[in-house]
């Protein structure tokens, strides 16, 4: 009977929604001991067996966002009472927070500094790599290129190194021209490492789109840039905005160029957070809440586009 299912097929569905959960649990797991990590009290953070039931404490986020140095002699009862509640915690970690010895104002950790130039660099070098990116793979689909197949493999030959590899001979040229530890410096990097991969990837998007719209529309009297613009771009805003989140992912997470070519002034997180081991032993927490920070940006990133992710990474699979 049609819609019945035999007890074969049951089994196979049980067992695709056991292997789901499963697959889901196991890349769940790492999210969920950060985020649970971030919340311990830092002598719970690497306790043997786990600590998976205790009090949530704010603490290692305080820390996180503060300068700290070894407490050598504990405070009066008075000086803890007239403390911050959050520089109670602190104290309560055998910590205290290090003030400016002028005007009293606590110094930062320069965790702040360095997320904000992440959110900079890597906003700025998603939004010139998909641009050029567009522009090229227009150019790449729509117009006979000499040696097409040559240039783009070679656009695509800058993707086989990996950062690490380029990264000394970039540091060198760099520093002679003054943009190591600079902004312009990273974007630059960033922009050229995502650019291939923009070109590959819209190209197929551009591919997609029927050429018989913009002959329509230079037809209507459309010069060929008003055609890019008001036919082919609206249509491959999906590409774009799936391309946009893997740059984006991709500068965002950067750690090579970022630890080599930056010490202060233009350095982002990922070379940053590892460096919080606080005063003694390495303190998980702070690492944790760092961490966990740093996440959600990209998540809320890609929360925003999925269904242009969706639809993007579906677009052109099914061909003639």
């Amino acid at each position: 009977m049609a819609g019945v299912r035999t007890p074969s097929e049951k089994w196979t569905n049980r067992v695709a929604i056991i292997a789901v959960f499963v697959a889901l649990a196991v890349m769940l797991a790492p999210i969920y001991w950060i985020a649970s990590t971030s919340f311990k009290p830092r002598n719970l953070a690497t306790t043997i067996p786990p600590t998976v039931i205790f009090e949530p404490t704010v603490s290692p986020f305080v820390k996180l966002f503060t300068k700290r140095s070894q407490l050598r002699d504990q405070p009066t009862p008075e000086e803890y009472a007239a403390a911050p509640w959050w520089e109670q915690m602190v104290f309560d970690g055998g910590e205290k927070v290090v003030r400016n010895g002028k005007t009293g104002e606590v110094k930062s950790s320069g965790y702040g500094d360095r997320f904000k130039n992440s959110l900079i660099i890597s906003i700025i070098s998603t939004v010139l790599a998909v641009s050029m990116g567009t522009l090229t793979a227009y150019g790449f689909s729509r117009f006979k290129v000499k040696g097409e197949d040559d240039w783009l493999f070679f656009i695509l030959s800058t993707r086989m190194l990996p950062p690490v590899v380029v990264a000394i001979p970039m540091f060198l040229m760099y520093r002679v021209v003054g943009l190591n530890d600079t902004h312009l410096g990273l974007i630059i990097l960033y922009t050229a490492f995502n650019l291939s991969f923009a070109v590959w990837i819209m190209k197929g998007f551009i591919d997609e789109i029927p050429r018989e719209y913009e002959e329509a529309a230079l037809v209507d009297g459309y010069t060929r840039m008003q055609a890019f613009f008001k036919v082919v771009l609206p249509e491959a805003l999906t590409g774009m905005a799936a391309t946009a989140v893997f740059c984006f992912i991709t500068a965002w997470n950067e750690y090579a160029f970022a630890l080599i070519m930056t010490n202060r002034n233009a350095q982002t997180a990922p070379p940053y957070i590892p460096s919080q081991v606080g005063s003694g032993l390495p303190d998980w927490t702070v690492i944790a809440s760092g961490t966990l920070l740093f996440l959600i940006p990209v998540a809320i990133f890609t929360f925003l586009l999925r269904n242009h992710l969706l639809r993007g990474m579906s677009f052109g699979a099914i061909r003639k």
